[in-house]
């Protein structure tokens, strides 16, 4: 079948890596390492530096994502899905667009790198995004919607036709992962004060 190659195997573990981490489950991490380890090499070999580094910190991250959501949180049960301020977002996107900025002129200054601005703001929103996922911190949908957009006009004109329409579902999925997420999100923030008194009365009694 010379339609499949390694490309497509990048693909597909990459699409069941998203659909697990929409629905919370842990094996996700395990898709994501693979599916990374391969696009280091095929980034590398289309001259996407910033892609292909991106992919080697990815395979570090899916190490850390699994260990977290396995281990964190009370008796073992993982972590919960979390928010942040307003306040923390608004300066992790300066600083994003900061650090891409410098990094872009390194790459237009030292190497033959494609899209080197859109590449870098790709990259570095990645990095903070897959922090987010591994932290169960609901924006990190948010992060991707934009991200993903950007990727795809980057994988259109390097003729990563098949990477570029997984993409275009991750757009879907991401927007599908928020909604999902906010849900579970309002359910356990109901949950949590329920839980909180149940605990002080216990300790109510035990005195």
């Amino acid at each position: 079948m010379g339609w499949f190659n390694l490309e497509s195997l990048a693909v597909l573990l990459s699409l069941g890596y998203l659909v697990l981490a929409v629905r919370g489950n842990s094996m996700c991490w395990y898709l994501a390492f693979f599916s990374t380890a391969i696009y280091v090499y095929i980034f590398a070999g289309v001259s996407l530096y910033m892609e292909s580094f991106l992919n080697v910190y990815y395979m570090g991250m899916a190490v850390y994502g699994w260990y977290h959501w396995k281990r964190a949180g009370l008796q073992g049960m993982g972590c919960d899905i979390c928010k942040w301020p307003l306040s923390r977002h608004l300066l992790i996107i300066i600083v994003i667009i900061a650090v891409s900025y410098i990094s872009a002129q390194m790459l237009q200054g030292y190497t033959d790198a494609q899209f080197p601005l859109l590449d870098s703001l790709t990259t570095w929103g990645s990095i903070v995004a897959t922090v987010m996922v591994a932290r169960k911190v609901l924006e990190n949908w948010l992060y991707w919607l934009v991200i993903d957009a950007l990727s795809i006009f980057i994988f259109i004109d390097r003729e990563l036709h098949q990477t570029a329409g997984l993409f275009g579902f991750y757009l879907i999925l991401a927007a599908i992962g928020y909604l999902n997420w906010r849900k579970i999100y309002r359910r356990e923030s109901k949950r949590a004060p329920r839980a909180l008194v149940t605990t002080m009365e216990g300790l109510e009694k035990g005195r």
